[in-house]
């Protein structure tokens, strides 16, 4: 298959580029930035939305990352070899990629929402915010959108065999743009868009998800003792 020059930009070039911002801007934001390392959160001035929205955002965005992981890092023979087969694959990663995408949009309009019509968040917005929410939007519907407009209410496409080819081929060094080039346009373009939030990544508030408390989980219980031999509290008691 003939590979045009727009092709070799869009899926070789333009992937790379974003993945070496995508490290570079990590290294730099942590060496110029650590203090700015957080989530810049806003739990002070409102928590009736934060409440819905946030667990609703990152519950569905967990599950769809895993759902992108399997399917696009896991070749389908592996599925197979498993017993999976691609029916019972392709129901699976619709009900449940369905679910997720709902309660992430669910949860990302809710967080829009409040930061838009909530005047403290508004005023505490800054201009990484005013990327972030748009390209994170935009990356979340493109994704629906193909997985509705091709596997829900279309004929159905295996995307495990043009989209997910292109995607092993960027990491392991050797891409096929040829793969990408054949697939519908939505997914065209929720990978690009998928690209530029990667690139736009260390600039932004996504930073936090490599600062997860994760060994919190397994720190061991603090236990406080009572020392023997301190002094009774004195009484507050009116008359003593």
């Amino acid at each position: 298959m003939n590979v045009s020059t727009a092709d070799l930009l869009l899926w070789i070039a333009f992937p790379y580029v974003c993945l070496a911002v995508f490290a570079v801007g990590h290294v730099w934001r942590y060496r110029q930035d650590q203090f700015g390392w957080t989530t810049h959160t806003s739990q002070l001035l409102e928590r009736r939305w934060l409440r819905w929205g946030s667990p609703l955002f990152h519950f569905g965005a967990f599950a769809v990352i895993a759902g992108h992981v399997v399917g696009l890092a896991v070749p389908a023979s592996w599925t197979e070899a498993v017993g999976i087969s691609e029916h019972v694959y392709h129901l699976t990663a619709v009900v449940l990629g369905t679910v997720a995408g709902v309660a992430m949009v669910a949860g990302l309009g809710l967080l829009s929402a409040r930061r838009l019509l909530t005047r403290r968040i508004r005023l505490t917005t800054d201009r990484s915010d005013k990327v972030l929410f748009p390209l994170l939007t935009a990356t979340v519907l493109l994704g629906i959108s193909a997985t509705a407009t091709h596997n829900v209410f279309g004929g159905g496409y295996d995307y495990r065999e043009t989209v997910s080819v292109w995607f092993r081929g960027v990491f392991v060094f050797h891409p096929r743009p040829e793969a990408m080039a054949g697939a519908p346009l939505l997914f065209q373009l929720h990978a690009l868009s998928a690209c530029l939030l990667f690139a736009a990544w260390p600039f932004t508030r996504l930073v936090h998800v490599w600062s997860a408390p994760v060994g919190y989980l397994a720190r061991p219980y603090l236990v406080y003792r009572h020392r023997a031999g301190a002094p009774a509290p004195v009484s507050a008691v009116r008359g003593r």
